[in-house]
């Protein structure tokens, strides 16, 4: 099983979220115990604010077992295709190119995407197994 991560989990966790920290922690664990557990550039690229340093995010990885994944170019084309749906809709200008490139990501490169989903991921990646640790009940 393949676990890809969205940003919001790891940053209930790097922040300490009183409401989504816990529950998200024991998704990541749970998520290991099963198989890999994954990101891509977007999930990379935003987590360095939190933590300051690329070496620090590279601690985290190792400490966390997370891999780097990039995106293929059909996940990126599949993004790009959620995208101008979502523009076509006239969605509120809140969704960004991000949010699309990890839900493609998760898509075609994982078996599921562990995010705190608001609407968006199920609304536009209808093949997609999400798992929203702030829903789920975990053992």
């Amino acid at each position: 099983m393949i676990t890809s991560l969205d940003t919001s989990v790891i940053l209930d966790i790097l922040i300490d979220d009183p409401e989504f920290a816990r529950r998200s922690e024991q998704a990541i664990r749970k998520a290991r115990s099963e198989g890999k557990i994954i990101i891509c550039e977007c999930v990379l690229a935003e987590i360095v604010p939190a933590l300051g340093k690329p070496a620090v995010v590279e601690n985290l990885l190792s400490d966390w077992q997370i891999e780097y994944s990039p995106l293929t170019k059909e996940s990126a084309l599949l993004a790009g295709s959620m995208n101008n749906n979502y523009l076509k809709r006239k969605g509120p200008v809140k969704r960004v190119i991000p949010d699309f490139l990890i839900g493609a990501h998760a898509t075609l490169q994982a078996d599921r995407l562990l995010a705190r989903d608001r609407g968006y991921y199920r609304d536009y990646f209808t093949d997609l197994n999400l798992w929203d640790p702030s829903q789920a009940v975990i053992d």
